[in-house]
C-alpha cells in the first residue's frame, strides 16, 4: 500500500480583498456570538477554551488594568497556538492610561503581542493610535466609558472593531448604540461590578496613590462605611454601601443578543481556574441552547464541549447576583452586609456539641466543606455590626459536622451558607471538559485504490488517497460497519466522528491498515488546513476626518500624555485638561460617578418617596469624609472629596 498526494480545500479569504467599506458591510450581517472568558495566565486560558470560550482575554506583561495579572509574551503565544486550533481568539489587555515615558514601551509591546499571534489588543489610551502600530485589531476597553451612541460611533470610525460597553446600560440604550455602529458590541455578563462608571473613579488614586486607570485599584468601595446627613444625623454605620452584588445575566442573554450584543464577557482576570471552568461552561451551555433554537446565529469558534460536572455559577465565588440595570433600576443590586462570598444557604444549626454541630438540612455535606454565618440573625433584625464568619468542616457524618475549632459566635438557629462545595471543587480540580470538532468523512473509489475526504463543517476540506489491491466485499453492511469503526478512531485528536459517506467504496473490502492510515493522513492534513485557514481579524481602516463628540475634556477624559492630546486635538477637541493622575484636582471634585444610588438603596429617593428632597449626604469611608451629591435628572450619584 502506498499513499498518494494530498489535496487541501480551505475557506475562501474573500474578505481579505474587500475594501474597508465592504468589510463593514460584512460586519453588518455578522451573526457570530462570542463567549469571552478571562485568563489570569495561559494555563487558565487554555482551560477556558476547553470549557467552551470562543475567545479569552489575558493581561500583557505591562499596562493592563489588573496590575497583578500580567503574563509573558511567550506564555501568551502558547495560549494563542492552543486557541487557534479551535479558531478561538486571544485578546491582550493594554488598557491603562499611559504617561509620556511609557508610550514607546507600549508600542513595542503591542508589536510583540502581534508577532506572538494575539488577535486583538484591548486599549484605553487613545494616544496609542498616534503611534506606528502593527495591523492588529483594536478593542475599546470599558475603561473608556462607552455608554452613548456618538462615542461608540466615533470609536468605530477611528479604527475600533469591537467596543466594550459600560456595564450600566439597559437594553434600550444598547439598541440605540447598535443602531449607530457596525463595531461588534461587547458586554459584561458575569462577575464583579465596579460601582463607578469604569474609568470614572479616582478615590483609589486620591487617597492611596493607586490609580484604577493604571491597573492598581485599592478597591476601597468594598470597605465598610458610615452614612449621615449634613446635619449629623446617623443613617447607617459599618455598612458596605458601595459594594455591589456580582453581575449575572443568565436570564437576559437572548434579550442582549436581540439588542445587538455579540460578545459576552465574563469578568475575572484574577479568578482561579475552577471559577473560570465552571462559569465558562455555564454560559457555553446557555448560548448553545439559544443557537440550537435560533440557527441564524452561530458560535464564533469551532468545537463541541462535554463536561464531567454540571455547571453552576452559584457554587463559584460570587457576592450574590444582580442583572444590574439591564431592565432599568430596581432594588437589590447591593448587599450591604458583606463584600465576601456568602455562598448557598444550606440549613440552620439545630444542635451545638463540644466539637460538632447538627444542621437541619437536606444537603449532603462533605469533609472540607466551607460554611459561613452571620453573628446576628438577619431574618429578624439587620444590625449594622453583623459580619460574616467562616469555618471548615473537618468531618461530615450526614448532618453531623465535626469541626477542628468551634466558632465563638455560633449559636442555635443560625442560618448556614456553604461557600466551598468540596465535592464540586474536587470534580473541577480534575480534567473536567473535552472540546472536539466534528469531522465528516467521504470515501470513494479511485482507479487503483480509495480516496478519503475529511471536512470539518467550517469550510476546511482535505482529500487523501491510497493504492492497494481491491477486493469485492462479501458483506456490504458488515464492511460499512468496519469502515465506520476504523474511521472513528480519533482518540488523542481534536476531532470527533461525524457523518460517513461510503459511496461506491462500500462494495470494496479494504484492510484495516489501509483505512487507519488513510484516517491518520486525512486528520493530519485537516489539522494543517485548519492552521493555514485561520485568519486573524482584519483591523478596520481609520477615518481621521471624524470629530470627537465633545469639544472639551476635563480630567474625566483621562488624558495623560502628549500623544493623546494630539489625537483629540486632531479630532476637534479644543480644550483638554490633564488626567487626575497627572494633575490632581484641587478642592472638591467628583472622585466617583456612579449609577448606584445610596438614597434609593436606603428608601430615600425623592422619585420613589413623595415629599423628600435630594439633599446631599455625607459618607465616611476608610477614615475619609466624602460628600454624596445626587443628580436626579441623570439618576446618578457623585462621590465628592
Amino acid at each position: 500500500m502506498n499513499t498518494d498526494g494530498v489535496e487541501i480545500f480551505t475557506p475562501g479569504a474573500a474578505t481579505e480583498t474587500l475594501d474597508p467599506q465592504l468589510q463593514k458591510q460584512v460586519a453588518l450581517v455578522d451573526n457570530k456570538l462570542e463567549l469571552l472568558a478571562p485568563a489570569k495566565n495561559a494555563d487558565i486560558g487554555i482551560e477556558a477554551i476547553r470549557h467552551g470560550a470562543d475567545a479569552v482575554y489575558i493581561g500583557a506583561p505591562a499596562f493592563g488594568a489588573r496590575h497583578t495579572a500580567g503574563n509573558s509574551v511567550a506564555d501568551i503565544a502558547r495560549l494563542c497556538e492552543f486557541a487557534h486550533r479551535y479558531h478561538a481568539q486571544v485578546f491582550a489587555t493594554v488598557n491603562t492610561i499611559l504617561l509620556d515615558s511609557e508610550l514607546q514601551e507600549a508600542r513595542a509591546l503591542i508589536w510583540e503581542l502581534y508577532e506572538a499571534g494575539v488577535d486583538a489588543v484591548i486599549v484605553q489610551d487613545l494616544g496609542l493610535l498616534e503611534l506606528e502600530l502593527p495591523p492588529i485589531a483594536l478593542h475599546a476597553s470599558t475603561q473608556m466609558d462607552n455608554r452613548v451612541p456618538e462615542k461608540v460611533a466615533f470609536l468605530e470610525h477611528v479604527g475600533f472593531s469591537q467596543v466594550v460597553l459600560a456595564r450600566e446600560l439597559n437594553l434600550e440604550q444598547i439598541r440605540a448604540i447598535a443602531a449607530e455602529t457596525r463595531s461588534r458590541l461587547e458586554y459584561f455578563i458575569h462577575g464583579a461590578l465596579c460601582v463607578a462608571y469604569s474609568g470614572q473613579c479616582y478615590i483609589s488614586e486620591a487617597y492611596t496613590d493607586r490609580s484604577a486607570n493604571r491597573g492598581e485599584c485599592s478597591q476601597q468601595c468594598r470597605m465598610p462605611a458610615n452614612l449621615k446627613t449634613r446635619q449629623g444625623e446617623v443613617i447607617a454605620t459599618n455598612d458596605h454601601m458601595l459594594s455591589l452584588k456580582d453581575n449575572n445575566q443568565t436570564d437576559n442573554l437572548e434579550a442582549l443578543i436581540d439588542a445587538g450584543i455579540r460578545s459576552f464577557k465574563i469578568e475575572g482576570r484574577l479568578k482561579d481556574v475552577n471559577y473560570v471552568k465552571n462559569v465558562t461552561a455555564h454560559y457555553r451551555q446557555k448560548l448553545d441552547e439559544i443557537i440550537a433554537r435560533r440557527p441564524e446565529f452561530q458560535a464564533s469558534s469551532h468545537g463541541r464541549c462535554s463536561y464531567t460536572f454540571v455547571p453552576d455559577p452559584e457554587k463559584s465565588f460570587n457576592r450574590g447576583k444582580t442583572d444590574y440595570f439591564v431592565h432599568d433600576r430596581k432594588p437589590g443590586i447591593a448587599d450591604f452586609r458583606t463584600p465576601k462570598y456568602l455562598g448557598v444557604e444550606v440549613g440552620k444549626v439545630s444542635h451545638i456539641g463540644k466539637d460538632h454541630i447538627v444542621v437541619d438540612s437536606d444537603v449532603e455535606f462533605q469533609n472540607g466543606d466551607g460554611l459561613g454565618f452571620f453573628a446576628r440573625n438577619f431574618e429578624k433584625a439587620r444590625l449594622s455590626d453583623d459580619k460574616l464568619t467562616g469555618f471548615r468542616v473537618n468531618r461530615a457524618e450526614g448532618n453531623v459536622l465535626y469541626l477542628k475549632m468551634m466558632p465563638k459566635d455560633l449559636r442555635l438557629g443560625v442560618t448556614l451558607y456553604r461557600n466551598r462545595d468540596q465535592a464540586f471543587e474536587a470534580l473541577l480540580a480534575k480534567e473536567s471538559a473535552e472540546r472536539l470538532v466534528p469531522v465528516d468523512f467521504a470515501l470513494s473509489l479511485t482507479p487503483n485504490g480509495l480516496a478519503l475526504e475529511a471536512s470539518d463543517r467550517h469550510g476546511h476540506r482535505v482529500q487523501v488517497s491510497a493504492a492497494f489491491d481491491k477486493q469485492v466485499a462479501k458483506d456490504i453492511a458488515r464492511n460499512c460497519e468496519g469502515l465506520r469503526k476504523n474511521l472513528g478512531k480519533l482518540g488523542g485528536t481534536d476531532f470527533m466522528p461525524g457523518r460517513v459517506d461510503y459511496g461506491d467504496a462500500a462494495e470494496v473490502f479494504a484492510p484495516a491498515s489501509v483505512i487507519n492510515q488513510l484516517r491518520r493522513d486525512a486528520i493530519n492534513a485537516l489539522i494543517q488546513a485548519r492552521i493555514e485557514g485561520y485568519q486573524r481579524p482584519t483591523p478596520w481602516q481609520r477615518d481621521d476626518s471624524v470629530r470627537y463628540p465633545q469639544r472639551s475634556l476635563t480630567y474625566l477624559g483621562n488624558v495623560a500624555n502628549h500623544k493623546a492630546k494630539d489625537f483629540y486635538t486632531r479630532h476637534g477637541v479644543v480644550s483638554i485638561r490633564d488626567a487626575y493622575e497627572v494633575r490632581p484636582v484641587k478642592g472638591d471634585a467628583p472622585l466617583m460617578i456612579t449609577k448606584h444610588c445610596i438614597r434609593y438603596s436606603y428608601n430615600m429617593c425623592p422619585k420613589e418617596v413623595s415629599g423628600l428632597k435630594a439633599e446631599p449626604l455625607e459618607m465616611e469611608l476608610g477614615g475619609k469624609q466624602f460628600k454624596l451629591v445626587f443628580d436626579c435628572h441623570k439618576c446618578e450619584m457623585l462621590v465628592v472629596g
